[in-house]
C-alpha cells in the first residue's frame, strides 16, 4: 500500500515542512489540498511555488494527488461555496481548471472534486447543472491529460456509489471521470459493508481517502476510535495501486503525532493482513 496524508491536516504547517514531515514518517505520497496557505491557485507567485513543490516532492520520493476541498477557498462567508450546483458555478469550474494546471506542473495526474450540497433548485435542475459542469471539466481534463477523481460525500448531492455511478453514466462513462472513495464515508452512509464498497468501486477507483468513522455519523476520527473494519477494507483494496491518503483535517493541532500514529496503525493492520494471507486465513466477507 502507498500510504499518503492529506495536507488539509497540516494547515498550521508551511507546505514544504509538512511534506518533509510526511516523508520522514515514511509516507509515500501527499494529497495536497489547494487552499490559502498551500498552493493557492489565485496567489501571485504560484508558478514558482508549484515548481519548487514539484522538485521537493521528487527529492523526497513522494507521489501527489491534488485535492480541492478547502472550506473557504472561494467564499470567506460560506463553506465550500460556490459549488458545481450553484448559480455561480463558473467560479468553481475556474478553480478546478486551475487545479488541473497545478496538477500537471506538479506531475500529479489526479484532481479530486465533489458535487456540493443540493441548493434551492429542483433535483432535475441539479442533475443538469452537475452534468454540464462535469462535462466542461472533462473537456479541460482531456486537454491537460488529467484524471478527475469524483468523491461521493455525506451531505452532498452526490453522496453514494449509486449516485456516482448514475453521474458517470450520464457522462457516457468518460474514461477520465474516476472515483475518489473515502473508506470512512462508506462505513458512515452506504448500506453495503466497506469491503463490498471497495470491490464495487475498483473499476473506477483512482484515489482513496481513509480514516475511522462511526456508522451514521460523519465525523473523521483517528484510527481505532471508530468502528470501521480496516482489515476487510485493506484486503479488498488489494487490487488498487494508487495512493491511500489519511484524511484528518480537524487534527492539525497535533499533525505530526497524528500522522505518526496513523501510519503505524495502517502498517500494523496491513502486516497482520499479509501474515493472514501467508497462512491462508483471509479476512472479510
Amino acid at each position: 500500500m502507498k500510504w499518503a496524508y492529506c495536507t488539509n491536516g497540516f494547515g498550521d504547517h508551511r507546505l514544504p515542512e509538512a511534506l518533509e514531515v510526511l516523508a520522514g514518517l515514511g509516507y509515500r505520497g501527499a494529497a495536497i489540498t489547494l487552499d490559502h496557505g498551500h498552493l493557492d491557485p489565485y496567489a501571485p507567485g504560484l508558478a514558482a511555488e508549484v515548481a519548487a513543490t514539484g522538485k521537493l516532492l521528487a527529492s523526497l520520493g513522494l507521489e501527489a494527488v491534488v485535492e480541492t476541498g478547502g472550506r473557504y477557498t472561494l467564499d470567506p462567508w460560506r463553506k465550500h461555496h460556490p459549488t458545481l450546483l450553484s448559480d455561480s458555478a463558473e467560479r468553481r469550474i475556474d478553480f478546478l481548471t486551475r487545479a488541473m494546471s497545478v496538477a500537471v506542473d506538479l506531475g500529479a495526474p489526479i484532481v479530486h472534486l465533489w458535487s456540493g450540497a443540493l441548493p434551492d433548485v429542483s433535483v432535475d435542475e441539479a442533475w443538469e447543472r452537475l452534468v454540464r459542469g462535469c462535462a466542461t471539466l472533462l473537456d479541460a481534463a482531456d486537454r491537460q491529460g488529467v484524471m478527475l477523481a469524483f468523491e461521493p460525500e455525506p451531505g452532498m448531492f452526490i453522496d453514494t456509489l449509486d449516485a456516482y455511478e448514475r453521474l458517470r453514466g450520464l457522462l457516457d462513462g468518460h474514461p477520465r471521470f474516476g472515483l475518489t472513495l473515502d473508506i470512512g464515508h462508506c462505513h458512515c452512509l452506504e448500506p453495503m459493508t466497506v469491503a463490498e464498497c471497495v470491490r464495487r468501486a475498483l473499476p473506477y477507483l483512482v484515489h482513496v481517502q481513509i480514516e475511522d468513522m462511526r456508522r451514521g455519523v460523519h465525523e473523521h476520527l483517528e484510527f481505532g476510535t471508530g468502528t470501521v473494519d480496516f482489515p476487510a477494507a485493506l484486503d479488498a483494496l488489494g487490487g488498487y495501486d494508487g495512493l491511500v491518503a489519511v484524511e484528518l483535517a480537524r487534527h492539525g493541532h497535533a499533525a505530526p503525532d497524528v500522522a505518526r500514529r496513523s501510519i503505524e496503525f495502517l502498517r500494523r493492520t496491513h502486516e497482520r493482513l499479509d501474515g493472514a494471507s501467508r497462512t491462508g486465513h483471509r479476512t472479510g466477507p
